[in-house]
């Protein structure tokens, strides 16, 4: 039976492992080195943003602008991650691989597994506690990253309101879980092949798979379920409306313009058109969608831009609404990417049980 102490024997040993390696150190330090020029650049576009929407605040009070219903949004500062984000996707992935290609592996080539089952220490307590060790090693990178992203923010003077730092805990956890899903799949290959390098191998093969060939192979099939297009009406929409520009010169009137204004969605085959156009545009959607979950790339992306982002996560979401007149929460913006939020916690789940069913199976002799 599995003993909590013995487990974070184990685990604390190979967190301790993790953070003393040169790889570690290497990968780490350079994915803070890009994430803090990141982060800077991110806070030089926030201060240009912040300033263009003072001068608008100024200009609406000191003129009468006729526009007065329309508000400019202010700009967060969660806009400062969106930059991060794209970092993380590459080099968070490749410290993951990194961190679990040959925990298992290794121990095989050296035979030094056989010798720790001598020790009294059982085998779900070997494999619970070096994924412990490895989780906690992510989640210290993790840690730091963000710490020095919110240490630049208070050294520029931009301090996160209630509301924004935890929009910036979220983010740090929905990172953290795109990093396991890679980890995740590291130390299930690392369980069932030989030798470290194939298991780095067939981790990289899987890694390219899934965040390149499977949406490329994922709109190819939304193409093919959803048919050719429809096709656009022969005859030019109907005009809505002929609107005559006059000018007066004294006694007399005379027109000297006219304009047209074309509304298709009033013309009856222009509507039609337009709805059979949305109809293929949600079956292309639905196939997409449905591959694109199988992907941390995609589901990370998905779920981090509506956490720095909500007001554009809401128009991807429901593109055939008109923008809301509030700016959603994030709540409201986490709640319409809930399937990509539990892709991205089922997908690792999934590999660390194949890797617990493989390694307790496992002929050690």
């Amino acid at each position: 039976m599995m003993a909590l102490d013995r487990l974070l024997n184990v685990a604390r040993k190979e967190f301790s492992d993790h953070i003393t390696s040169r790889r570690f150190a290497i990968i780490l330090g350079l994915l803070l080195v890009i994430s803090t020029i990141s982060i800077y650049d991110g806070i030089e576009q926030y201060n240009n943003s912040l300033e263009a929407y003072t001068e608008q605040l100024r200009q609406m009070e000191e003129f009468d602008d006729p526009y007065t219903s329309w508000m400019p949004q202010k700009p967060s500062i969660m806009y400062v991650f969106i930059s991060m984000m794209s970092y993380m996707t590459m080099l968070g992935g490749i410290l993951a691989i990194a961190i679990g290609f040959d925990l298992v592996s290794k121990e095989k080539e050296t035979r030094s597994l056989k010798s720790l089952l001598s020790h009294p220490v059982y085998r779900d307590e070997i494999i619970n506690g070096k994924a412990l060790g490895g989780v906690g090693a992510l989640g210290f990178a993790m840690a730091l990253a963000l710490a020095i992203a919110i240490a630049m923010l208070l050294i520029f003077s931009v301090v996160p309101t209630l509301e924004e730092f935890a929009g910036i805990l979220i983010f740090g956890a929905v990172s953290l879980g795109f990093l396991l899903a890679y980890f995740a799949v590291a130390l299930m290959m690392s369980t069932a092949a030989k030798e470290s390098g194939n298991a780095l191998i067939y981790t990289l093969v899987i890694f390219f798979a899934v965040s390149s060939l499977l949406p490329m192979f994922g709109a190819m099939a939304a193409n093919a379920f959803a048919g050719d297009p429809p096709e656009p009406p022969e005859m030019a929409p109907m005009p809505k409306e002929v609107v005559r520009v006059a000018s007066s010169n004294g006694y007399s009137t005379t027109t000297v313009a006219q304009s047209v204004i074309y509304g298709g969605a009033e013309d009856p085959e222009w509507k039609a058109y337009e709805e059979e156009m949305k109809t293929y545009i949600e079956k292309q959607r639905f196939i997409s969608d449905i591959s694109n979950l199988l992907s941390p790339q995609t589901n990370y992306y998905t779920v981090a831009i509506a956490v720095t982002n909500p007001q554009l996560s809401s128009m991807i979401a429901s593109p055939y609404d008109t923008a809301p007149e509030e700016k959603p929460g994030l709540a409201g913006a986490l709640g319409k990417v809930w399937m990509n939020i539990a892709a991205l916690i089922v997908f690792p789940s999934a590999f660390f049980a194949a890797t617990y069913v493989k390694f307790m199976r496992m002929d050690i002799r």
